[in-house]
Parts: structure tokens; C-alpha cells; sequence
């Protein structure tokens, strides 16, 4: 490509947010040669989306939902990585073992990738030490990495959580003259992956990180939405089945990714004796039908459970 100054990610951001004509004009460059150097890069990150219709100057960073459709395939959805820097934890590794062995059609990051505890309103908790953002963000790409290369053909999703919301609130609270330029949203830090608030299966299934709290968050979210509904937040994992006339649809908490004994949890938690299982789940589609959802959970350190069976990880 004529500009070596423009990096893939940089590229990528450029195409999602102007279409190949506009990122072409941006990078000072042809339109041949950036579509030259997109075939490239799709073998790699996957299948780059351009905007529908005009060039869009003032991109919505986060769009409302993506839609996905599956007639027969899995679905890996995991919730509250709050990846810091540092060995991953046990249900990461699971994830990634997943990801190779079930060839999903989709792998979705159902929100809090990162913890961002630096930039929280929260204050400190003492003289606790925390990681940079640089480091945190550092850290998130390399697990998100080892997930692209686990599952290299599967469309990949990242849906918005509180805790990655944190990137940009910060910085339209104290330099909202930056608005709109590249790399001040989360999502130009990680050009493989589709950012929205919700992703949207089939129209009969909704995954988004939050709805509903409490401690029947998954049947009043599955009530309330009138689809199945796949969320996080609350590290719960369980699932919950409802039946009325319409049929059977499922309340899901996919757990976190994260230990719950990880080092960020612990001075905010109190040592209280949490209701968390980590691990992910996983969604079947038959002839575009939902079966079951299923869960993977850690059973102890690099251990898991699926289906009854315990593996190592």
C-alpha cells in the first residue's frame, strides 16, 4: 500500500467507519490499494464490514445491535473477562479449547473485556495496586488475539459492558473537544471485533450484557424481553427455562470468564462470599432452532465441567 504509515487495525477502523472510498481519501492513498491490502488483512482478522449508504463522517462507534442468523452451528458466548495482565485464568484457557474443538459460527464477548479500574468512579480502595489502562488494554489484545487465532472463520462480536463503557465516558467527561477521532473508542483498539450494545440471533435470541439484577435476573430477563435472552454482569451462571404459549425460551447467565478470586474483585467484594461461577456458555442452533443452552464450568484449578464430564485445561 502506498501510505506503510497506516497500520492494519488503523485500516480497519478506517473501512468500518468510511467504507473503502472514504478510508482510501483518509489514508491518502487509492482505492485500489486499499482494496489490495483489505483481502490481506480479511485472511487474517475476518471479513472487515463497511457502512451501509453514504460515508459516515460522525460513525456511531457502538450501533445499537448486530444481527446474526444460524441455521445449524454453535454460538461461544463469554461474559466479565476483566482481563488484567498476567496468567489467564482457567476458563479463558477452557474458552480457547472451545473455540478450536466446536468450530463455532460466532464468538461473542459479552461486555466487560476490560476492568478499567483506574479510570472508575469509584474511588481507591486503600493503597491498592491496580494496572495501568495501557497495560489493561495491552492485556485484553492479547487474549482477544489468542481468541482469533483459536477461531479464525468465526464472526466475532464485542457487546458493550459498564465496565468497558468506562474508556470513553472518561474521556467525553474530560476532553470531549476529541470526540469522534481515531482512538479515542475502545472499539478502534480492537478492529477485529464488531462492537454493538446487543447481537440479536436468528430474532429469536438477544445477548447483551445487562437487563435485569437480582437474584432472578435470568427468568425476568427472558419474561420481560419475550426472547431468549444470553447477559453477564452478574457472574452467576445459571439458566433459566420459561413456557408460556409461545413455546420455551431461556434466561442465560454465561458466568464470568474471569476468577472470581481474582486480585480485582477482592478489596470491593470485602472477602464476602460471592455467588459466582466463572466459565461460558455455549449455544446450539438446529435448523435455526435454540436447543438447550449449555454451560462450561470451572470445576477447580484448570479443570472444567461440560456435559457431565470433567477435562483439563
Amino acid at each position: 500500500m502506498g501510505n506503510p504509515q497506516v497500520s492494519d487495525q488503523d485500516l480497519i477502523s478506517l473501512i468500518r467507519q468510511y467504507g473503502v472510498t472514504g478510508a482510501a481519501k483518509k489514508a491518502g492513498v487509492s482505492v485500489r490499494n486499499v482494496n489490495s491490502r483489505r483481502v490481506k488483512i480479511e485472511r487474517t482478522y475476518g471479513k472487515i464490514d463497511t457502512p451501509s449508504g453514504p460515508s459516515r463522517s460522525s460513525a456511531v462507534h457502538h450501533p445499537h445491535r448486530a444481527e446474526l442468523n444460524v441455521l445449524n452451528g454453535v454460538v461461544l458466548i463469554a461474559s466479565d473477562a476483566h482481563y488484567w495482565p498476567g496468567h489467564p485464568s482457567t476458563a479463558h484457557r477452557a474458552f480457547l479449547k472451545f473455540c478450536k474443538g466446536l468450530k463455532p459460527v460466532a464468538v461473542i464477548m459479552n461486555g466487560d473485556v476490560i476492568d478499567a479500574s483506574t479510570i472508575s468512579r469509584h474511588p481507591p480502595i486503600g493503597w491498592e495496586g491496580r494496572p495501568t489502562l495501557v497495560d489493561e488494554i495491552d492485556a485484553a489484545k492479547a487474549r482477544l488475539h489468542e481468541v482469533c487465532q483459536a477461531a479464525p472463520k468465526s464472526k466475532k462480536f464485542w457487546t458493550l459492558g459498564n465496565h468497558d463503557a468506562r474508556f470513553e465516558t472518561r474521556l467525553a467527561t474530560v476532553a470531549p473537544e476529541y470526540a469522534r477521532l481515531l482512538g479515542v473508542s475502545l472499539s478502534d483498539h480492537f478492529p477485529a471485533w464488531t462492537p454493538c450494545w446487543a447481537v440479536r440471533i436468528n430474532e429469536t435470541v438477544a445477548v447483551k450484557h445487562r437487563f435485569k439484577g437480582g437474584q432472578g435476573a435470568t427468568r425476568a430477563n427472558t419474561l420481560n424481553a419475550g426472547l431468549s435472552m444470553v447477559t453477564g454482569h452478574l457472574h452467576s451462571q445459571n439458566v433459566t427455562a420459561l413456557t408460556d404459549y409461545k413455546g420455551t425460551r431461556y434466561g442465560v447467565d454465561s458466568g464470568c470468564l474471569a476468577d472470581p478470586s481474582h486480585k480485582a474483585f477482592v478489596d470491593y467484594t470485602e472477602d464476602a462470599p460471592l455467588d459466582w461461577r466463572s466459565g461460558f456458555a455455549v449455544l446450539t442452533f438446529k435448523n435455526g432452532k435454540l436447543l438447550r443452552p449449555e454451560l462450561v464450568s470451572v470445576w477447580g484449578q484448570n479443570e472444567i465441567e461440560f456435559r457431565g464430564e470433567l477435562h483439563k485445561v
